[in-house]
């Protein structure tokens, strides 16, 4: 009798069962079948790797001499379009092994910087002609074989937008934790120094974003809003209507799509809703009187290209469109943003949380703790800790208008503190805060119940922050705090501080 065998084939190994009651008495079939799946297997995984290999021999040009460096002929146009579909065209489980080859076997010959660098050490006594020299051609050999190809694909048309995009994929890869690779994080250097090259801000251009502006362009500017979704054709006709503003940085490379957009509200006075803002309608066909138009209320800025992060557009953007309104507005003297918290609520939760969730308690005062326990109906200890935690998470505190009271003084000083006193590596631990301090801005003024949408009061307790740009300070403000790391911050927000300071223990 012949044995029959189940046989089945799981990423190149074979694990084989004899059926119950079956005597073996031949494993050559099933020999012949694991092996034969094997090899089927290997066929489906190395063939992209195989081709990966061959696309990148024929379109990553060698580095000409050093001699020859400014004679050499440029690779056809071909290549570089073989390169950009190729890549577009691998699946994206495969894109990080076609990066790391890229970057680890095509980038510097660390063989030949290591000789340049002996013989650098041998000049020092020569003359500085010779030293200068063999600098040069040091600095040469440090270029990576790839860069080259990287600039013959920004001269493609849609060159310049794949290599944005390339790099978005290299910073999620590297982020993620995808690949650890030193090689991948080089490439990422590389990447974001001809980028941000091309995207200096004489190569940019200013543009204002109006209910007249193409269709594309305001469908785009709907869809790349991070930070008050546009919900409506009406909702974006309000935000590049009457006593609004929006701009936009664009790129020749890159026609018809916007880099980083900037939304600003035309008001009376600094604004400390958001809800007045985005939700107005009144003035949607309004015309606008100048004379009442007294502040710039930066109300959100969005960067849309993910491979631009780290570039510095929104704080050249801010610093234009207040040119651009000085300009249109010449009385106007006050200049501020009506910024989100985000990360504010999960830090909060995170302090609550300490120690099994009892190790929040020295947050809040003991005759703070009683109201909340009062207004929440719970018992001391752990049991209130906890059901504040719940309370903050699910937002049902600002039903009730007790509890909101409550908590009010309690959550001001404590964001309070999260902005002005929660650093990393000195720096505020905020990205927005960070953003604008490093602008020069001043941390003016925290706003209660600011943002009651419901992504507001998840991010942030409702609680929004105005950033207010003093131009006369600006520069001093920024120096201060890049250099040395100091916050500037208003009366309200330094007496929040100490409130924390005084009543909250961490």
């Amino acid at each position: 009798m012949t044995a029959l065998y189940l046989v089945r084939p799981l990423r190149g190994c074979c694990r084989v069962w004899q059926l119950p009651g079956l005597i073996h008495t031949n494993c050559k079939f099933a020999f012949w079948h694991c092996q034969t799946s094997r090899l089927w297997f290997s066929t489906l995984t190395h063939g992209p790797v195989r081709k990966m290999d061959e696309l990148l021999r024929k379109t990553v040009a060698l580095l000409p001499s050093y001699e020859t460096r400014d004679k050499s002929p440029p690779p056809p146009e071909s290549h570089s379009v073989e390169f950009m579909n190729f890549y577009r065209s691998l699946e994206k489980e495969y894109r990080p092994e076609f990066l790391e080859r890229l970057s680890q076997e095509y980038g510097v010959d660390h063989k030949g910087v290591s000789e340049l660098a002996g013989k650098l050490l041998e000049t020092q006594l020569r003359d500085a002609a010779t030293i200068l020299q063999v600098e040069d051609r040091l600095r040469y050999s440090l270029t990576p074989r790839y860069r080259q190809l990287l600039s013959h694909i920004s001269r493609v048309e849609g060159g310049v937008k794949f290599l944005v995009d390339l790099r978005a994929d290299v910073i999620e890869i590297t982020s993620n934790k995808a690949s650890d690779s030193p090689h991948l994080r080089d490439l990422n250097g590389t990447l974001k120094g001809l980028l941000s090259e091309w995207f200096s801000i004489g190569l940019l251009r200013l543009e204002r974003i109006t209910w007249q502006s193409p269709c594309e362009l305001l469908q785009k500017i709907s869809q790349y809003e991070a930070v008050h979704p546009v919900r409506n054709w009406t909702d974006i006709k309000r935000r590049v209507g009457p006593y609004r503003r929006c701009y936009a940085f664009t790129h020749a490379s890159m026609p018809g799509e916007p880099l980083v957009v900037l939304h600003v509200a035309l008001t009376e006075e600094i604004s400390s809703n958001i809800q007045s803002i985005v939700r107005e309608f009144a003035t949607l066909d309004a015309d606008e009187e100048a004379s009442t138009i007294k502040a710039a209320i930066f109300y959100s800025i969005s960067s849309t290209q993910a491979g631009l992060q780290g570039v510095e557009l929104g704080n050249y953007l801010i610093k234009r469109v207040v040119r651009e309104l000085q300009s249109e507005f010449p009385h106007m003297s006050q200049f501020s943003s009506l910024s989100p918290i985000p990360g504010f609520t999960a830090w909060l939760q995170g302090m609550l949380g300490r120690g099994g969730g009892g190790g929040g308690a020295e947050l809040l005062t003991e005759r703070e703790w009683r109201e909340v326990e009062e207004a929440a109906g719970v018992g001391p200890g752990a049991a209130v800790v906890e059901a504040l935690r719940r309370l903050l998470a699910s937002g049902d505190w600002q039903r009730s208008d007790r509890l909101a009271r409550s908590l009010e003084p309690v959550l001001m000083r404590l964001c309070a503190w999260y902005l002005y006193g929660e650093k990393r590596r000195g720096y505020a631990l905020n990205p927005v805060a960070n953003f604008h301090l490093q602008n020069g801005a001043t941390m003016w003024r925290l706003n209660w119940q600011a943002d009651t949408s419901p992504r507001g009061v998840a991010n942030s307790c409702g609680i929004m922050v105005n950033y207010r740009y003093f131009l006369q300070e600006t520069a001093a403000n920024s120096a201060a705090y890049l250099q040395g790391k100091v916050v500037p911050a208003s009366e309200q927000v330094l007496g929040l501080v100490a409130q924390f300071q005084q009543n909250s223990k961490l």
